[in-house]
């Protein structure tokens, strides 16, 4: 069984149909889905023209292979000559070994890949198959919160009629009452008054939409960082790779072939690794959902609004109980850790701590525009 079936209940439990109009409306303000189709079909097209680059210096690096195996057989003659070594087969058949992995340079590279293209496709159906059911439940949460702020206007408009039909009463009236009465007015009409002033709808919709879109735009962001930083080390470790194989031919540089493949592969790690904390992530994501979906539903109430409840809500200055809003801002953080993940399994230095100067200054930009948005 699907896990997110299993933590969550029942699948589809909360989600109602929801006019066309509106689908249509959100997704052209949210973008169609919690990451936005086209950009991630983008990415994913970004990825694959690396391999058409591969070729970039291969006869650049044919021939200072050249030059470095002529180098290399002189070290060797003269250790044998002078009689530091004895005559070894098989140290003089790895730089033709070496070369031949220039030669074949494309088809090394597609072998070296292969693994970890196979943990992305794994990993992101895992996560395709959860985000239909996100995005379902957004449109259903989006939908109750606008039922939620039309009671809300509707309440506020019912306390406008009161306010003008008290002050006509309170006009033609109030000199001909006793103070008693003019004191249980009082009691009456100061609740109204207040609650008329707490449900001011509209900047509480500006505050909650600009909430949640900063929130759906970091994650979104933070997510889009690790996959273009995964397609340009991987353009960087292709086109140059061949150099590091040539270099590898003369001893003091033997190790920068194998540290070249566990760069690569490390780097080619991060797209799996990164649809699988997008899953987990929707697993939370999915129960914040849920949760708050239950919340506004008993806020609308089959059997009409709580004034009560809704005052209490409206009194919170946002339109949201922030679950989902914490949810992206989880995830968000979280992506940033995909190059150290890759590191565990793939141990490695240089790419992490790469990936790491530029998740700071992701984080960095991320703060600015946070309080940028506060500032307005």
């Amino acid at each position: 069984m699907d896990l997110l079936n299993i933590l969550t209940g029942t699948a589809g439990f909360f989600v109602e149909s929801t006019p066309d109009s509106f689908k249509e409306t959100f997704n052209f303000l949210q973008g169609n889905g919690v990451y936005e189709e086209g950009m991630m079909h983008f990415l994913h097209e970004m990825k694959n023209t690396i391999w058409t680059h591969y070729d970039a210096f291969i006869a650049d690096a044919q021939a200072l292979a050249a030059i470095f195996m002529l180098i290399f057989f002189a070290i060797k003659s003269y250790e044998m000559i002078s009689g530091d070594k004895q005559l070894e087969i098989m140290p003089l058949l790895r730089p033709f070994g070496l070369t031949m992995v220039i030669l074949w340079w494309s088809i090394f590279t597609r072998i070296l890949a292969y693994p970890t293209d196979v943990v992305e496709q794994k990993t992101s159906a895992m996560f395709d198959g959860s985000q239909s059911e996100i995005n379902d439940l957004r449109l259903q949460r989006a939908k109750l919160m606008v039922e939620v702020s039309d009671q809300l206007l509707k309440v506020q408009a019912e306390t406008e009629t009161a306010k003008t039909e008290a002050d006509t009463w309170y006009e033609n009236a109030w000199e001909s009452v006793r103070s008693s009465v003019k004191e249980g007015f009082s009691e009456v009409w100061n609740p109204i008054v207040e609650m008329r002033n707490r449900l001011q709808v509209g900047l509480q919709l500006l505050a909650t939409s600009l909430l949640e879109t900063l929130a759906i735009w970091i994650l979104r962001v933070c997510t889009y960082i690790i996959f273009i930083i995964q397609i340009i080390f991987s353009t960087i470790l292709i086109i140059l790779g061949p150099f590091s194989v040539a270099v590898s031919i003369l001893p003091a540089f033997r190790d920068s072939f194998s540290t070249w493949i566990a760069r690569f592969i490390s780097v080619n790690l991060y797209s799996g690794i990164a649809y699988l904390v997008m899953y987990v992530a929707s697993l939370f994501q999915h129960y914040a959902l849920e949760a708050e979906i239950t919340r506004y539903q008993e806020l609308v109430g089959t059997g009409g609004a709580s004034l009560e409840k809704l005052g209490w809500f409206a009194g919170n200055g946002v339109l949201s109980f922030g679950m989902v809003i914490v949810t992206f801002v989880i995830g968000a953080l979280t992506m940033l850790t995909v190059p150290s993940i890759s590191t565990w399994i793939v141990s490695t230095s240089g790419v992490s701590s790469a990936a790491s100067s530029m998740g700071r200054g992701a984080s960095s930009m991320t703060r600015v525009a946070g309080q940028m948005m506060g500032g307005l």
